[in-house]
Protein backbone atom coordinates (compact mmCIF):
# COMPACT_ATOMS: atom_id res chain seq x y z
CA UNK A 1 0.00 0.00 0.00
CA UNK A 2 2.70 2.05 0.87
CA UNK A 3 3.98 1.78 -2.24
CA UNK A 4 1.43 2.20 -3.84
CA UNK A 5 1.01 6.26 -2.42
CA UNK A 6 4.67 6.68 -2.94
CA UNK A 7 4.38 6.09 -7.07
CA UNK A 8 0.83 7.86 -6.86
CA UNK A 9 2.78 11.24 -5.39
CA UNK A 10 6.00 11.05 -7.91
CA UNK A 11 3.48 10.96 -10.68
CA UNK A 12 1.80 13.70 -9.83
CA UNK A 13 5.20 15.60 -9.10
CA UNK A 14 6.38 14.73 -12.40
CA UNK A 15 2.57 15.90 -14.26
CA UNK A 16 3.14 18.75 -12.08
CA UNK A 17 7.15 19.47 -13.37
CA UNK A 18 5.91 18.78 -16.98
CA UNK A 19 2.67 20.75 -17.31
CA UNK A 20 4.98 24.06 -15.64
CA UNK A 21 7.89 23.43 -18.55
CA UNK A 22 5.28 23.15 -21.25
CA UNK A 23 4.07 26.97 -20.45
CA UNK A 24 7.80 28.25 -21.50
CA UNK A 25 7.64 29.36 -25.53
CA UNK A 26 10.69 29.97 -26.51
CA UNK A 27 9.48 32.24 -29.34
CA UNK A 28 8.43 34.32 -26.84
CA UNK A 29 9.71 36.70 -24.39
CA UNK A 30 8.96 35.90 -20.65
CA UNK A 31 7.22 38.78 -18.95
CA UNK A 32 9.94 40.70 -16.22
CA UNK A 33 9.06 42.38 -13.30
CA UNK A 34 10.96 45.73 -13.40
CA UNK A 35 13.04 45.69 -16.57
CA UNK A 36 15.42 48.93 -15.33
CA UNK A 37 17.25 46.00 -13.49
CA UNK A 38 17.71 44.08 -16.49
CA UNK A 39 18.14 45.81 -19.49
CA UNK A 40 19.86 49.23 -18.69
CA UNK A 41 18.94 52.49 -20.50
CA UNK A 42 21.51 53.35 -23.06
CA UNK A 43 22.57 57.01 -23.87
CA UNK A 44 24.92 58.07 -26.30
CA UNK A 45 27.25 60.16 -24.71
CA UNK A 46 28.37 62.08 -27.11
CA UNK A 47 25.96 61.31 -30.04
CA UNK A 48 23.95 64.14 -32.16
CA UNK A 49 21.20 64.96 -29.35
CA UNK A 50 23.90 66.78 -27.32
CA UNK A 51 26.42 67.78 -30.10
CA UNK A 52 24.85 68.66 -33.37
CA UNK A 53 27.73 70.59 -34.46
CA UNK A 54 29.56 67.17 -33.84
CA UNK A 55 31.88 68.40 -31.56
CA UNK A 56 33.41 65.70 -29.33
CA UNK A 57 33.65 67.40 -26.06
CA UNK A 58 33.03 70.66 -24.42
CA UNK A 59 35.58 72.69 -22.81
CA UNK A 60 34.89 74.42 -19.72
CA UNK A 61 33.76 77.86 -19.56
CA UNK A 62 36.82 80.31 -18.68
CA UNK A 63 36.51 80.91 -14.99
CA UNK A 64 34.39 77.84 -14.41
CA UNK A 65 35.15 76.45 -10.47
CA UNK A 66 34.58 73.04 -10.04
CA UNK A 67 31.83 72.47 -7.49
CA UNK A 68 32.96 72.34 -4.07
CA UNK A 69 36.04 73.76 -5.10
CA UNK A 70 37.16 77.85 -4.38
CA UNK A 71 39.40 80.36 -6.39
CA UNK A 72 42.83 80.38 -5.06
CA UNK A 73 44.06 83.84 -5.92
CA UNK A 74 47.69 83.47 -5.44
CA UNK A 75 50.15 81.91 -8.10
CA UNK A 76 52.65 79.46 -8.02
CA UNK A 77 55.71 81.78 -8.15
CA UNK A 78 57.88 83.50 -5.25
CA UNK A 79 55.43 86.15 -5.27
CA UNK A 80 52.86 84.30 -5.43
CA UNK A 81 54.59 82.85 -1.79
CA UNK A 82 55.53 86.24 -0.55
CA UNK A 83 52.15 87.55 -1.17
CA UNK A 84 50.64 84.60 0.41
CA UNK A 85 52.74 84.78 3.39
CA UNK A 86 51.69 88.24 3.71
CA UNK A 87 48.27 88.61 3.21
CA UNK A 88 46.64 84.87 3.53
CA UNK A 89 44.37 83.95 6.80
CA UNK A 90 42.91 80.94 7.60
CA UNK A 91 39.32 81.30 7.74
CA UNK A 92 38.65 78.72 10.06
CA UNK A 93 38.61 79.21 13.78
CA UNK A 94 39.78 76.82 16.73
CA UNK A 95 36.36 75.71 17.34
CA UNK A 96 35.62 74.32 13.63
CA UNK A 97 39.21 72.28 13.58
CA UNK A 98 38.89 68.48 14.63
CA UNK A 99 42.75 68.15 15.91
CA UNK A 100 42.25 64.41 16.17
CA UNK A 101 41.19 64.01 12.83
CA UNK A 102 44.01 66.79 11.54
CA UNK A 103 46.39 64.79 13.73
CA UNK A 104 45.60 61.92 11.09
CA UNK A 105 45.45 64.05 8.02
CA UNK A 106 48.92 65.58 8.97
CA UNK A 107 50.41 61.89 9.42
CA UNK A 108 49.34 60.29 6.41
CA UNK A 109 50.31 63.07 4.11
CA UNK A 110 52.69 65.35 6.05
CA UNK A 111 54.66 63.36 8.42
CA UNK A 112 56.19 60.73 6.43
CA UNK A 113 58.76 63.54 5.71
CA UNK A 114 58.36 66.41 8.19
CA UNK A 115 57.47 63.60 11.22
CA UNK A 116 54.81 63.41 13.76
CA UNK A 117 56.99 66.19 15.94
CA UNK A 118 57.55 68.58 12.64
CA UNK A 119 60.86 68.39 13.41
CA UNK A 120 61.84 67.14 9.93
CA UNK A 121 62.67 63.40 10.95
CA UNK A 122 60.11 61.25 9.10
CA UNK A 123 60.35 57.55 7.96
CA UNK A 124 61.84 58.60 4.64
CA UNK A 125 64.35 61.20 6.33
CA UNK A 126 65.56 58.71 8.75
CA UNK A 127 65.94 55.70 6.14
CA UNK A 128 68.03 58.72 3.97
CA UNK A 129 65.07 58.20 0.97
CA UNK A 130 64.72 62.07 1.56
CA UNK A 131 67.38 64.67 2.82
CA UNK A 132 67.02 68.28 3.69
CA UNK A 133 63.36 68.32 5.11
CA UNK A 134 63.38 71.63 6.96
CA UNK A 135 61.88 71.91 10.88
CA UNK A 136 58.97 73.93 11.08
CA UNK A 137 60.66 76.35 13.66
CA UNK A 138 63.74 76.76 11.24
CA UNK A 139 63.77 80.63 12.13
CA UNK A 140 65.65 81.37 8.61
CA UNK A 141 62.57 80.07 6.79
CA UNK A 142 59.64 81.61 9.33
CA UNK A 143 56.56 79.95 8.25
CA UNK A 144 52.90 81.34 8.60
CA UNK A 145 49.29 80.50 7.65
CA UNK A 146 49.93 81.99 4.60
CA UNK A 147 53.24 80.48 3.16
CA UNK A 148 51.80 76.59 4.62
CA UNK A 149 48.76 76.76 3.11
CA UNK A 150 50.72 77.95 -0.30
CA UNK A 151 52.95 75.28 -0.25
CA UNK A 152 50.66 72.51 0.53
CA UNK A 153 48.81 74.12 -2.31
CA UNK A 154 51.21 74.09 -5.24
CA UNK A 155 54.26 72.47 -3.48
CA UNK A 156 57.52 73.78 -2.77
CA UNK A 157 61.28 72.35 -3.74
CA UNK A 158 60.72 68.84 -3.58
CA UNK A 159 57.31 68.65 -2.04
CA UNK A 160 54.76 68.25 -4.62
CA UNK A 161 51.26 69.93 -4.57
CA UNK A 162 48.67 68.34 -1.95
CA UNK A 163 45.78 70.23 -3.52
CA UNK A 164 44.46 66.97 -4.85
CA UNK A 165 44.24 65.00 -2.30
CA UNK A 166 43.17 67.15 0.21
CA UNK A 167 39.76 69.76 0.44
CA UNK A 168 39.83 72.89 1.03
CA UNK A 169 38.91 72.84 4.51
CA UNK A 170 41.26 69.91 5.34
CA UNK A 171 44.24 72.20 4.03
CA UNK A 172 43.28 75.02 6.27
CA UNK A 173 42.98 71.94 9.48
CA UNK A 174 46.52 70.78 8.65
CA UNK A 175 47.86 74.38 8.86
CA UNK A 176 46.71 74.84 11.59
CA UNK A 177 48.26 71.62 13.03
CA UNK A 178 51.24 73.08 11.18
CA UNK A 179 51.54 76.14 13.47
CA UNK A 180 50.73 73.86 16.78
CA UNK A 181 53.59 71.91 15.86
CA UNK A 182 55.39 74.69 15.37
CA UNK A 183 54.63 76.36 18.40
CA UNK A 184 55.61 73.10 20.37
CA UNK A 185 58.63 72.96 18.81
CA UNK A 186 59.29 76.31 19.92
CA UNK A 187 58.81 75.95 23.50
Amino acid sequence: MNYMKSLIKITGLLVVIISLASCKKDTAPNYQFMPNMYLPVGYETYGEAAFKDGIEAQLTVDGSIARGHSLFEYENSTEGYQLAKETLKNPLDSTQINMVKTKVLYDIYCGICHGTKGDGQGNLVTREKILGVPRYDDAGRAINEGSIYHTIYYGKNAMGSYASQLNEKERWEVVSYVLKLKADLEK
